[in-house]
């Protein structure tokens, strides 16, 4: 075997081993960031809506 071809499986096996590690932590991460992002929008939007209501 040459050393491109070693260097390769060795590359390809870190990277199947350490992939789903890392993508599952970040799809939670993001999900979850989502949400209280989505959540304080939304809170945020209901109190200057009820602010410039009470000022008219």
């Amino acid at each position: 075997m040459n050393r491109a071809a070693i260097g390769h499986g060795t590359f390809g096996g870190i990277l199947l081993g350490v992939y789903p590690a890392l993508i599952m932590g970040d799809i939670l991460k993001t999900i979850l960031l989502a949400v209280i992002g989505a959540t304080v929008s939304f809170c945020v939007s209901l109190l200057l809506g009820s602010l410039t209501e009470r000022k008219k």
